[in-house]
């Protein structure tokens, strides 16, 4: 399957939306039912972040979901045009243990990613200057089959 990419505004109303197309093709993907809860569950909360970071930071400014399927996994990326905290920026790729330890003012987006990193399989956050982009997958059945 080649990659589905979905820019919407920064309007919370857009994330209900967000959360429907990643179920609908993780699904499609072949993701165990029993998964599709935590999908919508991690795609809502890291599009939820990123609107209140654009009404913040860059109201006019879209965010990007990007959703494939590639070598077995099913794969969200979510990505903002926000800065990112400073700290955050000089450290790269992040975990969410390295967030839960920051500053008090990067405190909720940590308790975000954690939540995030309960529900994914695997989860990678980017943060820099341009914005912050977040990585989750989840296995996904070959050709899209569900499980025998």
């Amino acid at each position: 399957m080649a990659t589905v990419e979905l820019t919407f505004s920064a309007l919370p109303a857009h994330v209900r939306t967000a959360r429907l197309v990643a179920t609908a093709i993780a699904r499609r993907t072949g993701v165990e039912e029993s998964l599709l809860d935590e999908v919508r569950l991690a795609v809502g909360e890291a599009c939820s972040r990123a609107v209140e970071a654009h009404r913040v930071h860059c109201p006019g400014e879209p965010i990007r979901l990007e959703l494939c399927d590639d070598s077995g996994r099913f794969e969200v990326i979510v990505t903002d045009s926000a800065p990112s905290d400073e700290l955050e920026q000089e450290r790269g790729s992040l975990s969410f243990d390295d967030l839960l330890g920051k500053v008090p003012d990067t405190l909720m987006s940590g308790f975000g990613i954690a939540v995030i990193a309960g529900l994914a399989d695997d989860v990678e956050v980017y943060p820099s200057q341009k914005g912050m982009r977040i990585r989750m997958s989840w296995p996904a059945m070959p050709n899209g089959m569900s499980p025998a």
